[in-house]
């Protein structure tokens, strides 16, 4: 892959007003994305959504006059869950979808994801073409062919039947209270509703965004509101979103958490046991050994991609697989949906516990995660761990040490400045120890 000078692993991200987070950027970003997406002979169409962030409304706009001023007519979605936009770029027959969102990250930074007509994340080829005319100077079309701008008021009402769309239509959560916790991000407004038309007794929290408190010690970053809420109303499990709505984590009725790897492990075991995961699971490179074992042991394949869910789904496409996923709650469900859905997720989780008649915990039993250990070592400059002789000599001494017991990975982040030291085993000790010096090597190391 040719180095990108805008794009990380998900889209452009960064804090707002520092470059390229910046209104300018996002007007030539607009007018560059137009360019790139457009097609002569046609009117073509960009769908515009967002998460509750402040600062979103400036980009919007910024982002409006881009497209016009390239000839590209815009459909504003308001603030809707990531993978609406992929849906709703879809159904709309749209060119292209952007998302303006920074995910879980704080409400000071922002970011910008595109999809396809298609509803896919764009392949390396098309980031770098935007990149091309991003290197141009802005050309504005002639005034009658300036693109124009609609609001797309129905929106959420389309997303929530297409969620409920993805079970049975038989399926019910009849006698169920769930507690949703929407991280005052993008499903604050269409999550409850899901539930709820679902037959579900429905908590919410994190459901009053401001502009300001998105993520904020909520969401599926920040569980321990979820617990203390389920806790408190007896109810019979949580659901945690993050700040745009792709990601799913869970709390079971005891208020232990159920991550990613144990969502994706009842998925596929459930499916596997109905004769419906049809080819094996794809995780990552940071996806639990345990999952990898538990997996194998009912007989499941099992491959990892890079971290990213584009990357969980290239591997999906190229073994023909249906389902992936990451530990964060990052899952990808192929015959539900083209990109990571937390709302779609979750539901898929709940079909499968009501399919079993078994408790999410009695599910999960048959994995048994491996300690591990993650440390996020800050840096005032991405580099590649790798490029340090250090480093690399103190993975091979660590990596020695654990031969088959364990594993370690070293990678810099894709969209804020850390290099991620992880190192699993056997021994929970003995593994803190291991990824601690490691992370002490890595921050001596930083340029």
């Amino acid at each position: 892959m040719s180095q990108r000078k805008y794009f990380g692993t998900d889209g452009i991200r960064g804090r707002v007003g520092d470059s390229p987070i910046t209104p300018d950027f996002m007007l030539r970003l607009g007018w560059a994305a137009g360019q790139a997406f457009k097609k002569d002979g046609q009117r073509n169409s960009v769908l515009i959504g967002k998460d509750t962030r402040l600062s979103g409304y400036m980009f919007e706009s910024a982002l409006e006059a881009g497209l016009s001023a390239a000839g590209v007519d815009v459909k504003l979605l308001g603030p809707m869950p990531t993978p609406a936009i992929a849906y709703l770029t879809r159904t709309f027959r749209a060119s292209a979808g952007i998302v303006i969102s920074a995910s879980h990250n704080p409400h000071h930074d922002n970011g910008i994801k595109f999809f396809s007509s298609a509803g896919t994340k764009l392949d390396d080829a098309l980031e770098a073409e935007i990149e091309r005319w991003l290197d141009k100077p802005i050309e504005v079309c002639a005034p009658e062919e300036l693109g124009k701008a609609f609001r797309v008021d129905d929106a959420p009402g389309r997303y929530v039947e297409f969620c409920k769309s993805t079970v049975p239509n038989e399926f019910t959560l009849d006698g169920m209270h769930i507690v949703l916790d929407c991280a005052h991000g993008a499903t604050y407004h269409v999550a409850p509703k899901v539930f709820q038309e679902l037959g579900a007794k429905v908590t919410t929290i994190g459901a009053n965004p401001d502009g300001l408190n998105i993520n904020l010690n909520v969401g599926s970053t920040h569980l321990d509101a979820l617990k203390k809420t389920v806790a408190e109303k007896q109810a019979d499990l949580g659901i945690a979103f993050d700040g745009d709505g792709d990601r799913v984590l869970m709390v079971d009725r005891d208020g232990s958490e159920v991550d990613g790897d144990e969502l994706l492990y009842i998925l596929a075991s459930q499916r596997h046991l109905e004769g419906r995961l049809h080819g094996g699971v794809v995780g990552t490179l940071m996806t639990n050994l345990g999952v990898e074992l538990a997996l194998q042991e009912a007989g499941i394949a099992f491959e990892r991609a890079k971290v990213g869910d584009r990357y969980v789904m290239e591997r999906l496409l190229a073994n023909g697989w249906l389902i992936g996923g990451e530990g964060s709650g990052h899952m990808v469900i192929r015959d539900c949906t083209t990109t990571g859905d937390g709302i779609v997720s979750a539901l898929q989780v709940l079909l499968a516990v009501r399919r079993s008649g078994e408790t999410m915990a009695q599910l999960r039993r048959g994995m048994a995660k491996l300690p591990q250990k993650m440390v996020n070592v800050r840096v005032a400059k991405r580099f590649d761990p790798f490029s340090r002789e250090d480093i690399v000599e103190a993975v091979r001494k660590a990596e020695q040490h654990l031969g088959e017991n364990g594993r370690i990975l070293l990678r810099a982040s894709g969209t804020e400045p850390l290099i991620r030291v992880m190192a699993e085993g056997k021994n929970a000790v003995e593994i803190g120890r291991i990824a601690d010096e490691l992370a002490l090597v890595v921050e001596n190391s930083s340029p």
